[in-house]
């Protein structure tokens, strides 16, 4: 849950290490009101955001949806109702069905169908071998992915690949997420392999 301390001390490392999938918003909120976090929201993710307020005036429902929300539900409000909402709206931003060939975490997305990872508005395409790398990191994501598996991955070969090649692909696909502001996504665990 994201709290009033945490958002008053808002920055975009904080936002994106919660990672939300969805984010119910009040009117009427400790430091700012939902209007100014649902700003702030909006200049780091696409995140879907439901307002919910006892606030029922046409005002305030434009105002919340002018604002970036994506629905707004009115106090009281029936429980099967609101989860009826949030299962559509998840539904139609994540496309569960139909986005397969995209891979998504902590706001980067990595499209499998023409190789190119974006964040936020910006967007890159990858090498072959970037793109390998980053898919099975994003498969295997949470977890250690030894330099072996990488190696097998990208070359499927029984004959001797040297080691500095991974190092050198890897180095090569940090400095193009860097280059659209993702930083420190792929961490090197010394003498085991690399994670994200």
């Amino acid at each position: 849950m994201l709290d009033g301390v945490a958002l008053n001390a808002w920055n975009t490392h904080a936002f994106h290490s919660f990672n939300p999938d969805l984010v119910l918003m009040d009117i009427t909120l400790p430091y700012l009101n939902g209007y100014l976090w649902t700003e702030k929201i909006r200049e780091e993710s696409k995140v879907p955001i439901i307002f919910i307020s006892s606030a029922t005036d046409n005002m305030s429902i434009v105002m919340a949806i002018s604002k970036g929300a994506d629905d707004f539900v009115c106090k009281p409000f029936d429980l099967n109702v609101l989860a009826a909402k949030i299962t559509a709206i998840l539904r139609r931003s994540y496309d569960f069905v139909s986005n397969h060939n995209i891979l998504e975490y902590q706001g980067v997305r990595f499209n499998l169908d023409d190789n190119t990872v974006s964040f936020q508005s910006s967007q890159m395409e990858l090498s072959k071998n970037e793109a390998k790398i980053l898919r099975l990191l994003m498969e295997k994501k949470g977890t250690i992915v030894s330099r072996d598996r990488l190696m097998e991955y990208l070359w499927k070969t029984d004959f001797y690949v040297d080691e500095n090649a991974l190092s050198v692909n890897v180095n090569r696909l940090r400095k193009k997420l860097e280059s659209i502001g993702i930083l420190d996504f792929i961490q090197t665990k010394k003498g085991l392999g690399y994670k994200i």
